[in-house]
């Protein structure tokens, strides 16, 4: 797969069936979990060709894991002793908290880099930092690097976690965590979100104890040690609202396999409220061009709309007549990439936390920095619907979460 940092794009309609990758989102934090055993562990469905993934994949090898990747399938083993020092200096990932927690839960200590990943507005790790000591680490910073080490047990306490904000990397940083504590950890005012529920069930196929109490809290019995696992990782459920937004908004007529309805009931009320035309299938959905309106959303925790959806959602909005509105609290600094969109003629405002688009006018190719990973993506399927060539700069940014993307393009009737 090419990843060349600049792609040039031109107008073009997405027709065909496409067939969705493992979800990046669950797939990096299985890899996390890969660290509490050294037991073989085997993920099917598994997105080896996203950028992040080989950067995480790479991490465990620094560590002294070994893997053997093919198509869609990774297996990982372990020969010795991990490293307890992560010791890198290429491109970071926010996932290295993870390897943080993962590490201190099974060696009892831990140094990484400085989270690293997209920047989007004020992302601190303090909660992980508390939940970290909560349960009986030291934590420090020193030379670049954030650094852990428990008492002379060598084990996580178990304790009561109570998360200010619902955090998706702090809920699964307690989980990884907690499943080798010596005790029991609740994690309350957890986020429980698709990915996370898959970390929680591979976690269980390897002989943890967690048990889910809604959104309210998570139980987790701590285990002495945990076993190898097969599992098969979910599909990408933002790779399914890219594939379908792409497809109304390009006028095109899109099948999409493995559709995970179930984890995308919000947005997908207000896009079929907005005109979406979605066709049910047992295992797909077909998604069809036409006329859309306007949204009015507001990001928030699972089952609500993610934060990482508004910018394919502004796309969309830009693509309907009338006014749409998008509010963001959690990441307001996220809006930069309507900046972009506006080099290509978007007609939008930002006031406050609220992001205003006056949609319906033909966008045009321009020359546009994709400044995270969904902003890029997003700038892929305007430069679809534009009139002349759109230049995207940074364009590795979108390996990150797309796997396959330039032949599942071309299988959708579009040529990078």
């Amino acid at each position: 797969m090419s990843t060349t940092s600049t792609i040039k794009v031109t107008k073009g309609k997405l027709s065909g069936t496409v067939k969705l990758s493992g979800a990046k989102n669950s797939a990096l934090r299985l890899l996390a979990a890969s660290i509490l055993t050294d037991g073989e562990v085997r993920l099917s469905n598994f997105p080896n060709g996203l950028l992040d993934i080989q950067v995480h994949l790479e991490m465990l090898q620094v560590l002294g894991k070994e893997y053997v990747s093919k198509d869609d399938t990774v297996v990982i083993r372990q020969n010795q002793i991990l490293e307890t020092e992560l010791k890198w200096d290429k491109r970071s990932i926010r996932n290295t908290l993870l390897i943080l927690g993962a590490l201190t839960a099974r060696y009892g200590e831990g140094r990484v880099p400085l989270p690293g990943g997209c920047k989007l507005g004020e992302r601190k790790y303090d909660i992980h930092v508390m939940l970290l000591e909560q349960l009986g680490a030291k934590v420090w910073e020193e030379e670049g690097m954030l650094c852990t080490q428990v008492g002379d047990a060598g084990r996580f306490i178990g304790n009561d976690i109570y998360l200010p904000i619902r955090s998706t990397g702090a809920t699964e940083n307690a989980i990884l965590c907690g499943a080798l504590a010596n005790g029991i950890t609740t994690v309350w005012n957890p986020h429980i979100r698709p990915e996370i529920l898959d970390l929680i069930h591979m976690l269980n196929k390897m002989g943890a104890d967690i048990k889910v109490f809604g959104q309210k809290c998570i139980v987790i019995q701590g285990k002495e040690e945990l076993r190898g696992v097969e599992h098969e990782v979910i599909p990408d459920n933002m790779e399914a609202l890219t594939w379908a937004i792409g497809s109304v908004i390009t006028d095109g007529d899109v099948e999409i396999l493995n559709f995970p309805k179930n984890h995308l009931d919000v947005p997908m009320v207000f896009l079929k409220e907005s005109g979406m035309k979605i066709y049910e299938g047992e295992n797909s959905v077909i998604v069809k061009g036409g006329t859309t309106y306007p949204l009015e959303i507001s990001t928030g925790p699972y089952p609500g709309i993610n934060s990482d959806m508004q910018p394919l959602l502004a796309v969309y909005g830009a693509m309907s007549s009338g006014v749409s509105k998008i509010v963001d609290l959690r990441f307001p600094g996220r809006y930069a990439y309507a900046e972009e969109l506006g080099k290509m003629g978007m007609d939008f405002e930002v006031i406050g936390d609220l992001l205003v688009i006056n949609g319906g006018r033909q966008l045009h190719g321009a020359t546009v920095q994709a400044l995270d990973l969904r902003a890029g993506i997003a700038l892929l399927l305007a430069g679809l619907t534009a009139e002349g060539e759109t230049v995207i700069e940074n364009a590795w940014q979108i390996h990150r979460g797309y796997d396959d993307l330039y032949l599942k393009l071309k299988d959708l009737n579009i040529r990078i």
